[in-house]
């Protein structure tokens, strides 16, 4: 076990967005989250109930989806929460194709009107595309059907929000609403040393008591150890995927992941097909 210096975790590891979103004591967070994200798009969020994080498709055949987060509230109303540490290819076609799971399942047997309830996929992302780099001020990115015409929201149950956190660059005087805290918070939890006085509310409370590694066992250690590892990986072998070319280098990065996730896992963080990942195992 290596010796942690610092006091609270990395927010975009998996154990530390798993342990601060994910589990139920601290669901709270969650929701609080998602009401000062969601505050002009619908009412307020009261409860939230984990779902199973992996979906399966209708037929045999289908592919499975395996979600960070996802999660319903009291209306019925779904809720994917992905967190995304590195750019990857067709990622945008991959939030697409995973609504399509709790779209799917709320079909009815029998006699139904093909009402739904809404569906919103959120994605907290470490890096930004390609095709916003020319917005720098610009961190959230909001989308929905419209008419390309008007304008006008053609249909307002499916909701795409991501929040490119590299471009959220405000300083904690700047902060101007609980969604900016929230999001300064998400970005800069493992650099700070206590919990800031524009933050001292009793959600932020609560998140930094959660992320504090003074409170964790010596298994919770262990356990944000290794994903702090691979995040340290996966972000080092990226570096290495940008000096190198773009596709050897994400090749190599699957080749260090062959051992640590199964080849669908490995596909979604990468953006390789699955049938190149099971061709690297098979030369491994």
């Amino acid at each position: 076990m290596t010796y942690l210096t610092d006091r609270y975790i990395n927010f975009f590891t998996d154990y530390g967005f798993k342990r601060l979103f994910g589990e139920e004591p601290n669901k709270d967070l969650l929701r609080d989250f998602l009401n000062e994200l969601l505050k002009e798009e619908q009412g307020r969020i009261v409860d939230l109930t984990y779902l199973k994080d992996e979906q399966l498709g209708s037929g045999q055949l289908d592919r499975k989806a395996i979600f960070d987060l996802y999660c319903e509230n009291e209306r019925g109303e779904k809720f994917i929460v992905e967190l995304q540490k590195a750019k990857q290819n067709f990622f945008k076609d991959r939030s697409v194709y995973y609504a399509t799971f709790p779209i799917q399942q709320q079909a009815r047997k029998g006699k139904w009107d093909f009402q739904l309830n809404a569906v919103y996929t959120i994605g907290i992302l470490d890096f930004v595309f390609d095709e916003d780099k020319k917005e720098p001020g610009k961190y959230r990115y909001d989308i929905k059907l419209q008419d390309i015409v008007t304008n006008e929201v053609f249909y307002d149950k499916l909701t795409f929000i991501y929040l490119e956190l590299p471009k959220f660059n405000k300083t904690l005087d700047q902060l101007e609403n609980r969604f900016e805290k929230w999001l300064y918070a998400i970005k800069h939890l493992d650099r700070l040393d206590r919990v800031p006085d524009a933050l001292r509310e009793q959600v932020f409370e609560k998140f930094f008591a959660a992320a504090e590694i003074a409170n964790f066992s010596r298994e919770e250690i262990q356990r944000y150890e290794d994903s702090l590892k691979y995040y340290r990986d996966l972000k080092n072998c990226l570096d290495t995927a940008r000096e190198e070319g773009i596709e050897e280098g994400i090749i190599k990065v699957a080749r260090n992941l062959l051992d640590l996730l199964d080849d669908d896992t490995i596909a979604a963080k990468t953006g390789l097909r699955v049938e190149v990942i099971a061709d690297l195992r098979r030369e491994s």
